[in-house]
C-alpha cells in the first residue's frame, strides 16, 4: 500500500537519493524482509522468501519440459529516470519477485515510478544446442531488458506476456546477468491500467509497479513451435488448429498430434504443415461446461521423417459459445443450448499482492469459493490475470467474461485532469490479450469497454475484435445503459444499476445483460482494509442475505418474463474501502453461509417464474389513475374515499431520462398521491403467489383497500416484483373491485412511480402462455 506518511524522516531518504546521484558507489545492500499490510491472507503470512515463490509452469496450455523459474529474491532500487543508464554492480535493496514494487509481499512497499530489478542466472549444462529464451508474464508498464549489460530491446503493456531469445547475449559460462528498468506513469499517463491509481479511493485502488508475474528461462530448438492457436467446433466434432512456428524449412516438415481422455490415448494423427489443421475428435464427445469442465489434453510434435525437432503439451475444450432466438429473446447459449449466466465481479486484487496473487494455491482458491457459491461465471473486471488463472477456470469449469483494462479510469478531475487516451496502446494491447487467452474454453466473451472509461471508436474496436476472434461474443461496453449501441455491431447489450438490478429494453439482435449490480456492504469487523463507502449498506449477515435474496427474485422475473440473458453482483471480495464483496478483501470469511447464497445463486441459473398482469403497469399497458400533488387528508387510502376531484392521467408518472421509466404523466413534484380501483378475478386468489409489481424513484408506500401492502425505500432501475403484507392479501376482494393506493416521495435526480398486481403462472398455466416475452394481460 501506498504510504500516507508525507513527513518522511530526511536520514531514511538519503542513501536513496545518494544512491541515484552516484550510483557508481556501491552500498551494502538492504535483505529482504516481508513487509506488513492492513490485512494479509493466510498465504501471504505464510509466505517465507527461502520458499519457492510461484513455482508453477506458468503456460499450461504450451509446456515444453525443459524450463527455469527466476522468481525468488532480486536487487532493487529506485531508478533517477525512464532513462538511466544500467547501473555498475549491486543494487541497493532486494526484492521478492513477481510481487509489485507498492506490495507487502514484495519486502519494498513503496511506489516508484522508476526501478531497476537485478540477478544473476545460470544456464543449465543439458540445455547446450538450445535457445534460450527468457520470458515475463508482465510488467507494468514500460521496460528495458539487459542481459550481460547489453539491451534485449524493450516492451510496453502491463498485462500481456513477452520473450526474448538470449542466446547470443549469453557467456560461454558461468553466471549471466539479468537486468530491468521499468517505468510506470499511472495516473499521469492514459494507458490501459484498470482500477489502479496513486490516489487509491471510492473505486480505485493501490497502484502495480514493475515485475508482477513469473519470469522464466525456457530451452527451445532451433525449428519449433512458437505458439498456436485452437477453435473447437462440437458441430462438426474437430478442433481447428493454427500453428505459429520459428525457424527454417518449417514447410517441408509435419506436425504429430495425439489426443488424450484422462491419460487414454484416443486419437493420433500426423499432417504435413498448413497454417490451418482440421482434427477430428472422437464421438461421442465429452463437451466442456461449468457442470461438467472436461478437457482433452494433447501432445504436438514437429517432426522431420522420424526425428522429433519439438514437442508440446497442452489441452482444449469441446464447446462453443453462440446467440440464439429463444421464445422471441436472443439468449448466451453454451453448446447451443440457453444458459444464463450468473457471476460475481472479479477484480483479482489482494490485500498482501496487490495484482500478484501470494500463491497459485490463492487463484485455485478464488474460484472454487466463487463455483461454491453458486456462480458459473467471472466477470474478470478490467485485469488481465497471470494464464494459470485461466488455466484454474478451464480445471474447474469457469465462464469467463475477459474485460480489457480501461484507459483513463476514474480520476476526480477537478483535482488531477485527465491525461490525453493513448489509443494505440490500448489498441495493441487489446490484441494481445485476444491472443494470448484465445485458446482458453473458460473465455466465452470480450468486454471492451467499462461505462465510459476512455472510449474511443466502438465501432471500429468490434471489428476489429470479431477479426481477431469471431468465436466469441463480443461486448462492445459495459455499463454506458444506451440501446445505441446496439448500432456498433456488438453481440451484447450490457446495463449497470445500482443497488437493484435491471434488465436493458429490447435492442435488435444482441443478448440482454445486466453487467452490474448490487454492491451491498456489510463490514466484517476485524477484515476491513478501510472503512468506505458501498451502494448501500447493511448491518447483519441476515440482512445483507436478504437483500441478495430479493434481488435474485428480480433476476429470475427479468429473465423468464423479459428474457435476460445473464447478471454480474458487484462483487466477490472486499477491495480495500470498498467493502461490497460476499468474502473479506483477506479471504478469511464468506459474509454468511455459503449454502444460502449457493441456494439463492443456483435458483437464478435454473428456475423460471412466469407471471401474467392482474393489474397492469405502465411497461404493459398504460393505466388510467386518480392523482394529485398536494396532500389529501388521512382517508385517502380508504376504499370509500371520495377521489372526484383528483386529476386523472395515464401511469407511469415521473421524469424523463429516470432508467427504465415509463413516463406517460410527467410528475416533477416533492409528492404524489396515486388511485385506482380494479376488478380481480374470483381465481385470482388461487395463484400459488400474488405479487405487487413497482418500479420506485424514490420511497414509496402502497395500500390495497386501506392496508398497507408494501413500504419501499430509496429507488430501482427497472420494476421488481414485491410480497404482499399477508394483511393486505387478506383484504383482497375477489370477483369484487379493490383499491390500489400509493404514495411516493422524491428528494433529488430522476423520480418515478407506478404499480401493478401479478400473479405467478403455475407449470400448466405456463405451457399455454405465447412464446413472446409480453406478458399476457388479463385485464385492463
Amino acid at each position: 500500500m501506498i504510504s500516507k506518511n508525507k513527513s518522511k524522516n530526511k536520514w531514511t531518504l538519503f542513501p536513496m537519493c545518494f544512491a541515484m546521484l552516484f550510483p557508481h558507489i556501491l552500498f551494502a545492500q538492504t535483505p529482504y524482509e516481508k513487509k506488513t499490510a492492513t490485512l494479509m491472507t493466510t498465504w501471504g503470512e505464510n509466505l517465507r522468501a527461502t520458499d519457492p515463490v510461484l513455482p508453477e509452469y506458468p503456460r499450461p496450455q504450451m509446456m515444453r519440459e525443459k524450463w527455469l523459474n527466476l522468481n525468488g529474491i532480486w536487487q532493487f532500487q529506485p531508478a533517477a529516470s525512464a532513462t538511466e543508464a544500467l547501473p555498475a554492480g549491486n543494487l541497493s535493496r532486494e526484492i521478492l519477485v513477481p510481487f509489485p514494487v507498492e506490495s507487502a509481499l514484495s519486502g519494498i512497499m513503496e511506489h516508484h515510478e522508476n526501478v531497476w530489478y537485478r540477478r544473476s542466472f545460470t544456464v543449465p549444462a543439458d540445455w547446450a544446442g538450445q535457445q534460450t529464451l527468457l520470458h515475463f508474464g508482465a510488467v507494468d508498464y514500460a521496460c528495458e531488458i539487459f542481459v550481460n549489460g547489453k539491451s534485449l530491446g524493450t516492451h510496453e503493456g502491463g498485462y500481456d506476456p513477452f520473450s526474448f531469445d538470449i542466446t547470443d547475449k549469453l557467456t560461454a559460462s558461468g553466471k549471466q546477468d539479468l537486468a530491468v528498468r521499468v517505468s510506470d506513469p499511472t495516473d499521469a499517463k492514459g494507458y490501459p491500467r484498470g482500477k489502479q491509481t496513486l490516489y487509491p479511493g471510492g473505486i480505485m485502488y493501490t497502484s502495480t509497479t514493475g515485475i508482477w508475474q513469473t519470469v522464466w528461462l525456457e530451452a527451445v530448438p532451433p525449428t519449433r513451435i512458437d505458439a498456436f492457436r485452437m477453435i473447437p467446433d462440437i458441430d462438426c466434432a474437430v478442433l481447428k488448429f493454427y500453428p505459429t512456428t520459428g525457424g527454417q524449412n518449417i514447410r517441408s516438415l509435419k506436425f504429430r498430434f495425439q489426443i488424450y481422455d484422462n491419460g487414454l490415448e484416443i486419437a493420433r494423427t500426423t499432417q504435413s504443415y498448413r497454417s490451418e489443421m482440421i482434427l477430428n475428435v472422437p464421438q461421442p464427445l465429452k463437451l466442456w461446461s461449468p457442470d461438467s469442465p472436461f478437457l482433452y489434453d494433447m501432445k504436438v510434435f514437429l517432426i522431420n521423417g522420424t526425428e522429433v525437432i519439438d514437442s508440446v503439451s497442452t489441452y482444449f475444450g469441446m464447446r462453443k459459445i453462440s446467440s440464439k432466438l429463444v421464445k422471441g429473446q436472443y439468449r448466451m447459449c453454451l453448446n447451443n443450448e440457453p444458459l444464463f449466466q450468473m457471476g460475481p465481479l472479479d477484480q483479482g486484487f489482494w490485500p498482501d499482492g496487490i495484482y500478484t496473487a501470494p500463491a497459485d494455491e490463492a487463484l485455485r482458491f478464488d474460484i472454487e469459493k466463487t463455483k461454491a457459491l453458486g456462480f458459473n461465471m467471472i466477470r474478470k473486471h478490467i485485469k488481465v490475470e497471470p494464464q494459470r488463472w485461466y488455466y484454474w477456470c478451464d480445471k474447474l469449469g469457469m465462464l469467463v467474461w475477459q474485460d480489457m483494462p480501461s484507459m483513463n479510469s476514474y480520476i476526480d478531475t477537478g483535482k488531477r485532469p485527465m491525461p490525453p487516451r493513448e489509443d494505440a496502446a490500448f489498441e495493441r494491447e487489446l490484441e494481445a490479450m485476444i491472443k494470448t487467452h484465445w485458446n482458453s474454453p473458460a473465455i466465452v466473451s470480450w468486454v471492451i469497454f467499462n461505462e465510459f472509461q476512455g472510449l474511443h471508436g466502438e465501432p471500429k474496436r468490434v471489428g476489429q475484435v470479431k477479426k481477431w476472434d469471431d468465436s466469441r461474443l463480443v461486448n462492445v461496453n459495459s455499463g454506458v445503459n444506451d440501446t445505441r449501441y446496439g448500432n456498433t455491431g456488438t453481440d451484447i447489450l450490457d446495463y449497470h444499476s445500482y443497488p437493484p438490478p435491471v434488465c436493458p429494453p429490447t435492442a435488435g439482435s444482441q443478448i440482454r445483460v445486466c453487467g452490474e449490480y448490487g454492491g451491498i456492504g456489510y463490514f466484517e469487523k476485524g477484515h476491513i482494509w478501510s472503512e468506505g463507502n458501498p451502494y448501500e449498506t447493511v448491518d447483519s449477515r441476515a440482512k445483507l442475505l436478504d437483500k441478495y435474496t430479493l434481488y435474485g427474485e428480480m433476476l429470475i422475473y427479468y429473465k423468464s418474463n423479459k428474457g435476460l440473458s445473464a447478471a454480474v453482483y458487484t462483487e466477490i471480495t472486499d477491495v480495500e474501502m470498498e467493502l461490497n464483496g460476499l468474502m473479506t478483501y483477506d479471504r478469511k470469511m464468506i459474509k454468511g453461509n455459503r449454502e444460502d447464497f449457493f441456494a439463492v445463486n443456483q435458483r437464478i441459473i435454473n428456475e423460471e417464474q412466469y407471471y401474467t398482469g392482474v393489474v397492469p403497469t405502465a411497461d404493459e399497458r398504460a393505466q388510467t389513475w386518480k392523482y394529485t400533488t398536494s396532500q389529501p387528508d388521512d382517508a385517502w387510502i380508504s376504499s370509500s374515499f371520495d377521489d372526484s376531484e383528483w386529476t386523472t392521467g395515464l401511469g407511469g408518472f415521473g421524469t424523463e431520462k429516470t432508467p427504465e421509466a415509463v413516463i406517460k404523466t410527467t410528475w416533477n413534484t416533492e409528492n404524489i398521491w396515486l388511485r385506482r380501483t380494479f376488478y380481480l378475478p374470483a381465481n385470482a386468489l388461487e395463484s400459488e403467489k400474488l405479487m405487487l409489481k413497482v418500479h420506485h424513484d424514490e420511497d414509496c408506500r402502497i395500500y390495497i383497500n386501506g392496508i398497507n401492502a408494501l413500504n419501499l425505500t430509496g429507488y430501482t432501475g427497472d420494476y421488481a416484483l414485491h410480497d404482499i403484507s399477508p394483511d393486505a392479501r387478506a383484504a383482497l376482494v375477489p370477483d369484487g373491485e379493490n383499491t390500489l393506493a400509493v404514495y411516493c416521495r422524491q428528494t433529488r435526480g430522476g423520480q418515478y412511480i407506478d404499480a401493478g398486481i401479478y400473479k405467478k403462472e403455475t407449470n400448466k398455466q405456463v405451457s399455454k402462455l405465447t412464446n413472446n416475452s409480453k406478458f399476457k394481460i388479463q385485464n385492463d
